[in-house]
């Protein structure tokens, strides 16, 4: 760890935070926040502080190109008096993976999760209690040079923040297929965890929602016939008892909690495909019954699963199962571990360590 320092407003900041009643999905912004500076070719010490508006010089490159990275994490504090982190280290390996591709320096371990402990001890008390809700933490880095070369940056700034949340989609999800743009190239930027992925789905997405629809359901950049993704989720269908999802292409997210879920199912006995799948293939089996269910996941939404597939034309395909019985088992499972009201076979929950917490 960095010989990191606590600001002075860090007990203010904190003890005049009052928790929303309510707590929709990272709108409620956390009373501090974490930061170290990457200059010169090297880390410097992080700094914890309460949450304020950045300073930032208007020619700063992430403004003008998007050199920027983020992951999604929660902190559970449900039944328990310590805070406890899910599977970590993945966040911090897709971090570097994205900071690689967007020709960013890779942050060590110690460092990344130097950020995510702290926010998460210090916040500690302000973790909501209830069954489905979290600290949603969210790490990000950018590129903080100031000058308008069209070149990559050498100086960055990797943050830590948070926001007390609930589940992103608490409920079924209706879902437009996306057969006009795509969302990410073949080589490109896909596989990262970069905002400029996210910005380039929201015109669809205000479509979907226009047309009653909460999601786009994106189509392969080539072909635009085998499904990849919701602009934040994964994708799953359960088809005559099997699961399968979308192969990992390279455009499309490897994400956390689609990896946890192929392990749940797994043992849980359910064959698992990992395979292109065709969109107008599975239409016909959503016609026929075959396809019982279909599911997204992701840090934000968990589990949710999808009772309608649409249109532009405004054709719908209703799904059998809108509440499915493996995606049910699934979240269950999940959540559970994730909570620690069941046990952790995969070993996927950290503490903080002790010498995270104030003195």
């Amino acid at each position: 760890m960095s010989n990191y320092k606590i600001h002075e407003d860090i007990a203010a900041a904190l003890s005049s935070y009052q928790l929303p009643v309510k707590l929709p999905f990272g709108l409620a912004p956390g009373p501090i926040m974490y930061s170290v500076e990457y200059v010169d070719g090297k880390w410097g010490d992080g700094l914890l502080e309460a949450n304020k508006p950045l300073s930032l010089q208007p020619s700063a490159k992430v403004l003008h190109y998007g050199q920027e990275i983020f992951e999604g994490m929660k902190a559970y504090r449900v039944n328990q008096q310590r805070a406890t982190l899910f599977r970590p280290e993945r966040n911090w390996a897709r971090f570097n993976q994205s900071a690689q591709r967007m020709a960013m320096p890779k942050i060590p371990e110690e460092l990344f999760m130097e950020g995510v402990n702290l926010v998460t001890a210090y916040s500690e008390t302000i973790i909501p209690e209830k069954s489905g809700e979290s600290l949603y933490l969210r790490p990000f880095m950018f590129a903080s040079e100031t000058n308008l070369g069209v070149s990559g940056g050498n100086q960055f700034t990797y943050m830590v923040i948070s926001s007390p949340s609930e589940a992103m989609h608490p409920g079924t999800m209706k879902v437009l297929i996306e057969r006009d743009f795509t969302r990410a190239a073949l080589g490109g930027t896909g596989g990262a965890k970069t905002g400029g992925n996210y910005a380039s789905s929201f015109a669809s997405r205000q479509h979907a929602q226009s047309m009653g629809f909460d999601q786009s359901l994106w189509l392969d950049p080539r072909d635009q016939k085998n499904i990849e993704e919701l602009s934040v989720m994964n994708f799953f269908a359960v088809i005559n008892g099997e699961l399968h999802t979308p192969r990992l292409t390279g455009s499309l997210l490897d994400g956390v909690t689609r990896d946890s879920i192929l392990s749940l199912a797994e043992l849980m006995g359910v064959q698992i495909h990992q395979r292109a799948i065709n969109i107008d293939e599975l239409i016909a089996q959503i016609q026929s019954g075959e396809c019982s269910e279909v599911f997204c996941c992701g840090t934000g939404a968990i589990i949710s699963p999808i009772s309608t597939l649409g249109e532009y034309d405004g054709t719908r395909y209703q799904l059998v199962k809108s509440n499915g019985d493996l995606s049910l088992r699934l979240r269950e499972s999940l959540l559970g571990i994730q909570e620690s009201r069941l046990e952790d076979s995969f070993g996927w929950l950290r503490t903080i360590p002790d010498a995270c917490y104030p003195s």
